[in-house]
């Protein structure tokens, strides 16, 4: 029998993260996480996850695998009667040099997994659990190939089909769209400069966002017999699908190997944390590739465990504290979620009055300054934008006063 505070279950991204989060705030960690397959995805930080990553000493060995977002801009892409303005989210408006880099996932997990490596308090065991049994004083895992591991707290980074969840007894609300995301990249004629477009169009985003050097990844919202036939073109052909789609902003394009289709779907669990078990990324929360969200919502989900879990004076650890976590996570997963949702739907709808709503807040978005700057902060870091309110009416109270 093995002895551990923290299992953490799951090897992707939000799994492997928690691991080094929680074994560098003091607790001794295990890590199962079977071998993956190779991942061509890439994933969008913003500003509050890098100054994240950067406090565990990883973000440095990222360096040259990933680019700035410094301005991200929408352009409506469709051939409705109302049509919305572009409107530029530029992150200097806001202080910061870039809102945030995007990279590969490929580069980020071979960096976390030195830095587990050499990490004292972390094991790693690349074994899959068989059985998992939350109890009131303990959790008990059962791996496959036997071995016995107790553990005070278990943390579920296994996916939307969660085995720890399920363990925990926490069902789930789920719902699907009628939309599969192409999901590639490719290299491009003229520079990006850093700007990150999404196109709105009748099906969903179309959103190129920038990679190192003249290069990009894309995620095609479409119909799926859409996406299906993009996906089975030849890649000349699929390549001057993407240049015409684009509006040819970046000159001739040229799709790389590697192009995979997902389709869309939502999930919320109905509980975040439940006694000894907490939920973090898949296993918590899906929604559609919108907003670069995804990854940033789960950072926030292992930043509250390690609020909640780091030791004081060997303090151990509560019976209670996944439904402490439940507690601190359920306003900003619930809006988040809700606020994906909704601007997908929209796009999809046909609804006059929906489509006029959708028009008018980009209206606004694009000639109120303000405004556009509590969103940015907003996108940034949950409650940024909101604090950032009384500055700003000071702000303008000064300029009226001078």
């Amino acid at each position: 029998m093995r002895t551990f505070e923290i299992a953490v279950v799951g090897g992707g991204l939000a799994g492997q993260i928690a691991a080094l989060a929680l074994a560098r705030a003091g607790r001794k960690v295990v890590l199962l996480a079977p071998r993956a397959p190779a991942d061509r995805r890439t994933t969008a930080l913003m500003d509050q996850s890098i100054r994240f990553m950067e406090r565990l000493g990883i973000w440095d060995d990222m360096d040259g695998s990933a680019a700035a977002l410094s301005t991200m801009q929408i352009i409506d892409g469709t051939n409705r009667l109302l049509r919305a303005p572009p409107v530029a989210f530029r992150a200097s408006e806001v202080g910061l040099e870039a809102f945030g880099y995007n990279f590969p996932n490929a580069a980020m997990l071979p960096v976390l997994e030195k830095a587990l490596a050499a990490e004292p308090n972390a094991t790693v065991l690349t074994i899959a659990a068989r059985d998992i049994r939350p109890e009131a004083e303990r959790v008990w895992l059962t791996l496959e190939d036997g071995t016995e591991i107790e553990a005070a707290f278990v943390i579920g980074a296994d996916g939307r089909k969660s085995p720890v969840r399920e363990s925990a007894g926490i069902g789930t609300r789920t719902w699907s769209y009628p939309q599969t995301a192409l999901v590639l990249n490719f290299r491009h004629e003229r520079p990006h400069r850093n700007v990150s477009t999404e196109f709105h169009t009748e099906s969903g985003p179309f959103t190129q966002v920038p990679l190192p050097g003249q290069r990009s990844s894309l995620v095609w919202v479409l119909k799926p017999e859409q996406a299906e036939t993009m996906r089975e073109l030849p890649l000349a052909e699929l390549s001057h699908r993407v240049e015409t789609r684009m509006q040819s902003l970046l000159g001739k394009v040229e799709v790389e190997e590697g192009v995979q289709a997902w389709p869309l779907s939502g999930m919320m669990a109905k509980a975040f944390g439940k006694g000894r078990v907490a939920l973090v990324g898949e296993a918590s929360h899906v929604f559609p590739p919108i907003g670069a969200q995804g990854l940033n919502l789960s950072l926030r989900d292992i930043m509250a465990l390690v609020d909640i879990l780091t030791p004081s004076a060997g303090e151990t650890i509560a019976s209670d504290a996944g439904d402490r976590f439940d507690r601190k996570r359920r306003a900003d997963v619930m809006s988040r979620t809700m606020s994906v949702d909704v601007l997908n739907r929209s796009l999809l709808s046909d609804f006059l009055p929906m489509q006029v709503l959708r028009a008018a807040g980009l209206h606004v978005l694009a000639g109120v300054s303000p405004l556009r700057g509590l969103v940015m902060r907003e996108g940034v870091e949950p409650g940024r934008g909101f604090r950032s309110i009384p500055d700003a009416l000071r702000n303008q109270f000064r300029r009226k006063q001078a």
